[in-house]
């Protein structure tokens, strides 16, 4: 079966999924998991599940698209949208929009940048939004489970107490990473308290159908499912820009380079992509790259930009 690239309105995502699936299974060395994380070692690297949402709501899906996985990283840009939309441009002077070009949990940079992490998807960026998130909410974790269950459609979604439990006693990296900053005056919460919020937003479970229709805010210029505006179309253009040149660890570049689309990687094997105006899509499959981003996610994704013609360039 061939597959050409298609004019957007003629585009069926079924075929082009399965189409997808069927490269995936013969292709070997699939990566490793996150096994730095007790709680995820063992996942399958062999597993996959890809899923597309359109923007009213319909779901294309293939292979493992309906089992919750961890999320980790994903929840940064949803926790990014809801930080965003409560101070707005206030939350810029506070974390930065530049690739870091280090590790996500890396705290070389923190010292010359005064405490100022390079952008809200590596580890210490996050942790200023989880923190001015908390400040304005007082449960920033409960916060972004409301959101993806509401966004999703499923009331179901939860976090799941092993992982951040496994995460907690293996977190002194990012304990170090909360202090460091706290020093400078850019965390506000106690660090205890900030850490257990973000260890359980990385710990919510979700599939892939999940969190294509929980993205779709973005690829619809900020406008939720039900209709209301979470954000200004500038700020969804400004969530779905650092999602493109930081979205992926330091492998952001390679990623525009293949992919052509907004994404953000987590280590539990899980990748969410934007086509702006169009659709919204997430791919899962456990075993990383050295960087830290799904092999098989990134080579789907790859695929599906290839075949269908879809990308922001």
């Amino acid at each position: 079966m061939v597959i050409m690239a298609a004019s957007t309105s003629s585009l069926t995502f079924q075929p082009i999924l399965e189409r997808i699936a069927e490269e995936i299974e013969r292709t070997p060395g699939r990566g490793r998991p996150a096994d730095y994380i007790p709680a995820l070692a063992a996942c399958d690297p062999r597993a996959f599940g890809m899923a597309v949402a359109e923007l009213d709501g319909t779901v294309y899906g293939v292979g493992d698209w309906r089992e919750p996985f961890s999320t980790q990283s994903i929840t940064k840009v949803f926790t990014l949208a809801l930080g965003l939309a409560r101070e707005g441009d206030e939350l810029w002077e506070h974390v930065g929009r530049e690739p870091s070009g280090n590790p996500f949990n890396s705290l070389i940079q923190l010292e010359y940048e005064s405490g100022i992490p390079r952008n809200p998807f590596i580890n210490a960026g996050a942790l200023v939004v989880t923190d001015r998130l908390q400040t304005r909410t007082g449960d920033a974790a409960g916060e972004l489970l409301s959101f993806l269950r509401a966004e999703s459609g499923n009331p179901t979604l939860d976090f799941d107490k092993d992982v951040a439990a496994s995460e907690t006693a293996h977190g002194d990296r990012n304990a170090a990473l909360a202090h460091f900053m706290a020093s400078y005056g850019n965390i506000d919460n106690p660090v205890p308290a900030l850490l257990d919020q973000y260890f359980r937003q990385c710990s919510i479970k979700a599939s892939c159908a999940d969190l294509a229709l929980a993205t779709s805010f973005l690829a619809r210029h900020g406008v939720r499912a039900d209709g209301t505006r979470l954000l200004t179309r500038s700020e969804a253009k400004q969530i779905n820009a650092v999602m493109l040149t930081c979205g992926t660890y330091d492998a952001a570049g390679d990623f525009a380079y293949r992919v052509g689309l907004p994404g953000k990687s987590g280590v539990g094997g899980g990748i969410i992509a934007v086509v702006p105006g169009r659709c919204t899509l997430c791919v899962w499959s456990p075993g990383l790259d050295e960087r830290g981003n799904s092999v098989t996610g990134v080579a789907a994704l790859d695929r599906f930009t290839t075949l269908t013609g879809l990308s922001v360039f």
